[in-house]
């Protein structure tokens, strides 16, 4: 654990503001603007500057920044290193993960972690990739397991270390009465003309149709709006419009839908990635999570969910 003033200080550089950074923190601008404050008269140096209505990092804070991420590479290459002396992992270490993988692929994780180091409290929390990477960042969560999407962090960010993990196709679902229905397989450009059901603005399934259905050549015709696969499935099977669902993702009441694999180039896929902090990944405990999670979703894949 590095000290936690240098967290505070990479947040506002990645946010932008103090009080973007408090948001994150679930502290108060002032408290974040204090902390700061001490940090700076540690270390003798000036961290930010007013400029209009927000601050700007000095030059001397990102030489900070640069020695944070290297520190706590260290401490995490530390920590592997005393699991590999001898000493058995114990404590306390938080997952987090898109709704797929909070239901479907963490469960089996975490409780064959906790079978393999007893000593060890684990803790889920379902979020969206953008909060996941705050929340690893901000040493609230230890893993990640996220959606990997246009707004991620580049994998030449040294802050982070992502892992590739698979590939989750997108089905098209379709009311039991529709003229795709008894197609084994479509391409997204067949059902171009349908009104769509898509996740809200903003949120990672949206941007994920969106950019699916440009690359097949379309512009969906959005209807309906939703975030849940439970709303987007009593849609489609109340003839209300079509939807994309990741093949990992279960539906509560797939009898009254079809529910059909996608064929072609422009069949999209989720691109599942799991993230630590830079030197994390070496620890046996998101080792084992992450071979877990890795193994369990390859059968869920080949068993057809």
């Amino acid at each position: 654990m590095i000290d936690s003033r240098l967290r505070i200080l990479q947040l506002v550089a990645e946010h932008g503001t103090v009080t973007a950074a408090a948001r994150v923190l679930h502290y108060t601008p002032s408290a974040v603007s204090y902390q700061l404050r001490q940090l700076a008269a540690d270390v003798g140096v000036e961290l930010m500057v007013q400029q209009g209505r927000g601050v700007r990092l000095t030059s001397a804070a990102h030489v900070l920044l640069h020695h944070a991420e290297l520190l706590q590479e260290q401490w995490e290459n530390a920590r592997a290193d005393l699991v590999g002396a001898g000493v058995e992992p114990s404590g306390h270490v938080t997952v987090c993960g898109f709704s797929t993988a909070a239901s479907r692929l963490l469960p089996p994780a975490v409780a064959a972690v906790r079978a393999e180091f007893p000593r060890l409290s684990v803790s889920v929390v379902e979020a969206e990739p953008d909060r996941c990477f705050d929340l690893v960042l901000s040493e609230r969560a230890d893993l990640a397991l996220l959606v990997a999407t246009p707004d991620s962090p580049p994998v030449t960010d040294r802050r982070f270390e992502q892992r590739p993990l698979v590939e989750d196709p997108l089905d098209l679902v379709v009311p039991l009465d529709h003229d795709l229905a008894g197609r084994s397989r479509v391409t997204l450009a067949d059902a171009a003309a349908e009104p769509w059901i898509v996740g809200n603005p903003g949120t990672t399934y949206h941007q994920l149709l969106l950019a699916a259905c440009l690359s097949a050549g379309f512009t969906p015709r959005l209807a309906h709006y939703a975030d849940e696969w439970g709303t987007g499935t009593a849609l489609v099977a109340h003839g209300l419009g079509v939807f994309l669902v990741p093949r990992l993702a279960q539906l509560a009441d797939e009898a009254r839908v079809a529910r059909i694999p996608l064929r072609g180039e422009t069949a999209p896929v989720r691109r599942i990635v799991a993230v630590t902090r830079r030197g994390a990944g070496q620890h046996p405990v998101p080792r084992h999570l992450v071979r877990t999670v890795t193994d369990t979703a390859r059968q869920l894949l080949a068993d057809g969910v």
